[in-house]
């Protein structure tokens, strides 16, 4: 867990890219009492950063987290060396490019406080790819979130040898002074954490699919309606340790040992092809029943803001973070 922030309310962040990512981790930022700089070079990102917090507020403040905020203080610029310049925190989410994330890096180096951090949002590329568009890398980190940033929890924070001793702490530390919840990554592997779970989840999905096990509607109904609930309540292992009542993880291990085993032998090995993909598609237009992807987030939102609602007083006395109610 991360230590105290030193990040004041009312330090100026920086947010490099104004795509979904970027926006939503500008929102959240507003909300937390910073001011935001968003660089990015469409010409039209202030008005689409506006309208993105506009849309995201209402959420934010139905958790409680825009008691210090204030969503019009917002600048932009095509120049990310000016967003970033006096800056106490710089959030970079431009797109997974190396390249691009290169000249970015050395546009904004020259221009960082001593004492700043970067963090990146990407999910595709590792640290040590992205460490070589820096001179000195001693204080640039990964901070993956998941989308969207504003209102999903978790942020995966990951230094490596040539990052500066406290500076995975200091991150942590803001992060979760502005109302997330994280996680250290202390080794760097493809995906990080919590990607790699999801994607060996919908590896099997698809394979019950492709079967004909089951239909993707009846795969997903599966998850949110069963091991879903409690997935949002505690991670798997501990809800294992709870399986077997009063004997715990021990009990539990020795009783289904065998049968873990068998459906891991039995799992689907496969990669996603063009069959699959449609497969999906229409299998996923039929669960939708006519409604739009924004209609679809719009539900998707309501429900988790009435989760972390109804989880935040009872979070309260826990070590993790989580928004108040």
């Amino acid at each position: 867990m991360g230590g105290s922030s030193n990040v004041p309310t009312g330090a100026p962040v920086a947010s490099l890219g104004g795509g979904v990512i970027g926006a939503s981790w500008t929102a959240l930022f507003l909300a937390a009492g910073h001011p935001v700089r968003v660089a990015d070079p469409d010409p039209d990102i202030e008005r689409k950063v506006r309208a993105y917090v506009e849309t995201a507020w209402p959420t934010l403040d139905a958790l409680g987290l825009t008691s210090n905020g204030d969503p019009d203080a917002i600048t932009t610029t095509d120049d990310p060396a000016a967003a970033v310049d006096g800056a106490a925190f710089v959030q970079e989410s431009v797109p997974e490019e190396l390249d691009l994330k290169h000249e970015v890096y050395g546009r904004i180096e020259p221009a960082l406080a001593p004492e700043a951090i970067v963090a990146s949002s990407a999910s595709g590329l590792t640290l040590t790819e992205m460490q070589g568009g820096w001179r000195s890398p001693d204080r640039f980190v990964l901070g993956h979130p998941f989308n969207p940033p504003h209102l999903i929890p978790l942020v995966e924070v990951l230094g490596n040898d040539r990052t500066a001793d406290g500076v995975v702490d200091e991150a942590r530390a803001f992060y979760e002074a502005v109302g997330k919840v994280t996680i250290e990554v202390r080794r760097e592997v493809p995906g990080h954490v919590a990607n790699r779970l999801q994607a060996a989840l919908w590896r099997e999905a698809i394979h019950l699919v492709n079967e004909g096990v089951a239909s993707v509607e009846d795969v997903d109904t599966a998850v949110w309606a069963g091991p879903g609930l409690r997935w949002a309540a505690m991670g798997p292992t501990m809800l294992f340790h709870l399986g077997a009542g009063e004997g715990g993880l021990r009990s539990f291990v020795d009783r289904y040992t065998v049968s873990f085993n068998r459906w891991w032998d039995d799992l689907g090995e496969l990669h996603l092809d063009p069959e699959a993909g449609a497969r999906l598609v229409e299998g996923v237009g039929d669960a939708a029943e006519g409604k739009t992807t924004v209609e679809l987030s719009a539900e998707r939102d309501a429900l988790l803001v009435a989760m972390l609602r109804a989880m935040a007083p009872l979070r309260a006395g826990s070590t993790d973070a989580a928004p108040p109610a």
